[in-house]
C-alpha cells in the first residue's frame, strides 16, 4: 500500500483555515442519505455548499445504476470529541504499553483528533454506494469498520478484497476525484474537500473550512 499521512501528522495540523463563510446545507432530497447514524437536529445530513456541488457532480460520473449514498457528515465537536475518546479507550486497553504520542496517531487511523477533525468543519462526508433499489453495494467492509475489525481491509487500498468490492471502489474514487475530494487512506469511505487534510494533498495554502458551531 502506498505511504499514508495520518491526519494528526503535523505537516496536516499546521496548515491554517481560511473559512470561506460558506453555510451549511441539508443534503437530504439532493443525494440519497441513510439513517443509522441519524441524530435527532439532523446534523449528519449537513454538509458545506460547496462539498455539497462537488457530491452533486461526482454522482454525474458514477455509471448508470450507481447511486452515492451518503452515512454521515457533519458532526458537532461534542460528537468527535466523544468519539475519539472512546476508541482511544479501546486501544489502550488492547494496547495497554502503548506510549500516549503512538496512540494517538493509532487512534488517528479511524478517527480524526478534534482539533483537525473534517467532519466537524462540515467538510467531510462518509459514504458508500448503492443500487438503483437503495441496496448497498459489496464494498469489502461495512462502512466504520475499525482496522481492528477488518483486519485492515477498511484501508482504502487492502489487498485481498474480492475483484468486485475492488471493482466498487475504484468507480467510487473515480467519480469523487473527479469531482475534486480526497480519500483518506485508511477509510475507503471517508472523502473531503475544503478541509486541512484536502489541504496538504491538493498543495493548497490553507483549508477553506473550520469548525462549526450549531
Amino acid at each position: 500500500m502506498r505511504d499514508i499521512v495520518l491526519i494528526s501528522d503535523p505537516r496536516v495540523v499546521s496548515i491554517p483555515v481560511e473559512e470561506s463563510g460558506e453555510p451549511l446545507i441539508d443534503v437530504r432530497g439532493r443525494l440519497r442519505t441513510d439513517g443509522r447514524l441519524a441524530d435527532p437536529e439532523g446534523a449528519f445530513a449537513h454538509l458545506r455548499q460547496g462539498l455539497l456541488a462537488r457530491l452533486e457532480q461526482a454522482q454525474e460520473h458514477l455509471p448508470d445504476g450507481y447511486r452515492l449514498l451518503v452515512v454521515e457528515g457533519y458532526r458537532p465537536v461534542t460528537t468527535q470529541q466523544r468519539i475519539f475518546d472512546e476508541y482511544s479507550a479501546e486501544l489502550a486497553a488492547l494496547y495497554p504499553d502503548m506510549p500516549p504520542d503512538e496512540l494517538r496517531a493509532a487512534a488517528s487511523r479511524y478517527v480524526s483528533p478534534v482539533e483537525v477533525a473534517p467532519h466537524t468543519a462540515g467538510a467531510a462526508v462518509d459514504l458508500t454506494l448503492c443500487a438503483e433499489d437503495g441496496s448497498e453495494l459489496d464494498m469489502g467492509t461495512p462502512v466504520n469498520a475499525t482496522p481492528e475489525q477488518s483486519d485492515g481491509a477498511c484501508y482504502t487500498d487492502a489487498p485481498g478484497l474480492s475483484a468486485e468490492a475492488r471493482h466498487h471502489r475504484k468507480l467510487l474514487g473515480v467519480a469523487l476525484e473527479a469531482a475534486g475530494l480526497v480519500n483518506y487512506p485508511t477509510e475507503w469511505w471517508h472523502w473531503s474537500y475544503g478541509d486541512r487534510y484536502w489541504a496538504m494533498t491538493v498543495g493548497a495554502s490553507g483549508a477553506l473550512y473550520g469548525p462549526v458551531t450549531r
